[in-house]
């Protein structure tokens, strides 16, 4: 008669000692690329979490700590916070969300930003997804989009796509030279963009399933079923 294998029991047997490294997915994209609107539906549709640099810098500079306070000095004296700043920020927050998927939107900005993730966190990214869009398009969404937001301005965004283009386009190219990019046309309306970034993470999220609780108990039922037919087909249980 076979036996019944817990599948939590042969999982920790097996893995227990194998820590399983987080997926990293970094997003860039020029400012008004939409990139922001998107990861909110891959947080909803694949479970990842999703951090931006610029958003713990500024929520650590508000904290009032003294790491906050040292940040918020820097770049009040027109200094660049050093990447290992910003890598330490993520990878707490990383640490903190319980989960092990991760978006990291506008990240890295520069070649600094990237070597110094990797060598702090030990971490390379699963690929980078980079939503692509022509200057004038990205232009016209942040004219439209009337947030309130202060750097909502013709001149603000011709500024910040010159950074992108100096300083984060060499590292998409970088990652595109050793196949790790997902280039999406980011032109086209919201919805059709979803369905190519889909395509993306869904072939991921089949190779990254959960292996918490429920994931257990649905692999122990699989082996239960698996087990009362092969009782059934030799006859030594009928009618269960």
């Amino acid at each position: 008669m076979e036996t019944v294998v817990d599948a939590s029991t042969s999982e920790e047997a097996n893995g227990s000692a194998v820590e399983k490294k987080p997926i990293v997915v970094f997003v860039l994209g020029g400012p008004g690329s939409g990139k922001g609107t998107q990861c909110a539906y891959i947080v909803e549709h694949f479970g990842f979490s999703h951090f931006s640099a610029g958003d713990l810098l500024r929520a650590e500079m508000n904290s009032g700590s003294e790491n906050g306070l040292m940040i918020r000095s820097m770049i009040n004296e027109g200094k660049i916070v050093p990447s290992e700043v910003t890598v330490n920020l993520l990878q707490q927050a990383m640490e903190e969300s319980g989960n092990d998927k991760f978006l990291i939107d506008g990240f890295p900005r520069n070649e600094e930003n990237r070597a110094a993730f990797e060598a702090v966190t030990g971490i390379e990214p699963a690929f980078v997804l980079f939503f692509d869009c022509p200057k004038e398009e990205m232009e016209r969404r942040i004219l439209n989009r009337n947030q309130g937001r202060e750097d909502d301005n013709i001149e603000t965004a011709r500024k910040r796509f010159k950074v992108f283009l100096e300083s984060s386009l060499p590292v998409v190219e970088y990652y595109e030279s050793i196949g790790k990019l997902q280039k999406i046309d980011a032109a086209r309306p919201i919805e059709e963009v979803f369905e190519s970034v889909k395509t993306v993470f869904a072939s991921i999220n089949e190779k990254v399933k959960p292996h918490g609780r429920a994931e257990k108990k649905f692999t122990l039922l699989k082996l239960q079923l698996k087990w009362k037919m092969n009782l059934l087909r030799n006859g030594v249980c009928k009618g269960y």
